[in-house]
Order: C-alpha cells, then sequence, then structure tokens
C-alpha cells in the first residue's frame, strides 16, 4: 500500500511542477503574443489599400489571363445544321442532322440561327432534340 501511496504523491508532484511553470511562463507568452503599440495592427484605410482580402493574388506567377471567349453559331443550311465560329466565315462543324428532325418552333430558332458559348453546349442542346 506504500508503493501505491508513493506513486500517487509522486504523480501529484509532477502536476503542481506543471501547473506552478505554466503560470510562470503563460503571463509572458501572453505579452509576447499581444502587439505593441510600434507593432499595432493597421487598417486599410490607415494603409490606403483598396484591394479587399478576397480579391488579393497570392502567387502572381502563376496567374494567367482569361483566355478570350469563343462564341460558335448553329444554323441550318441547306436542310442540314452546321456549327460555325464567332467570325462566321470558317465552318467549325458538319453535323449532318437535318432541320426536319426538330420541332417546328427550333426550325426557325435553328434558321436563324443560334449563338452558344462552348461546343459542350450545342452538343448537349443536338443531343437533347436527336436522342
Amino acid at each position: 500500500m506504500k508503493k501505491y501511496r508513493y506513486c500517487f504523491l509522486l504523480l501529484l508532484g509532477m502536476v503542481l511542477v506543471v501547473l506552478v511553470a505554466s503560470l510562470f511562463f503563460l503571463p509572458e507568452r501572453i505579452d509576447e503574443e499581444a502587439p505593441s503599440e510600434t507593432e499595432r495592427v493597421l487598417s486599410p484605410e490607415e494603409t490606403g489599400e483598396t484591394v479587399k482580402e478576397d480579391q488579393i493574388v497570392i502567387n502572381q506567377e502563376q496567374v494567367e489571363p482569361a483566355a478570350p471567349k469563343e462564341n460558335y453559331l448553329l444554323v441550318s443550311e441547306d436542310g442540314f445544321l452546321l456549327v460555325f465560329g464567332s467570325s462566321r466565315s470558317e465552318i467549325c462543324l458538319y453535323t449532318h442532322i437535318p432541320i426536319l428532325d426538330f420541332p417546328g418552333e427550333e426550325q426557325d430558332k435553328l434558321r436563324q440561327g443560334i449563338w452558344f458559348e462552348t461546343m459542350e453546349e450545342i452538343y448537349s442542346y443536338l443531343e437533347s432534340y436527336t436522342s
């Protein structure tokens, strides 16, 4: 029983030493972490910054300008659908899909031409009517 008592007292003593040591060093750490008057944080108004935090670019070497948007025109020519690029002079895709596969309202739109931002949108549109 004496062994257990000595172990308990030893453990209690170690806990007290750790507690006293943490209380002794804790106020110094709090003082170190608190900004002093010379190290105070300046607000954006004081520094003259106009960029909001969610707009800051951290690594500017990897930032690339956005690619110019490519638009595509889906239009009916000679009864079949063709896809033209944004310049309307270059044919990007021959679909070999007859305009008669589409409902009347869509046929009128396709004769006028429908603009899409991506080829994926064109494929999705064509698939929704030809499947």
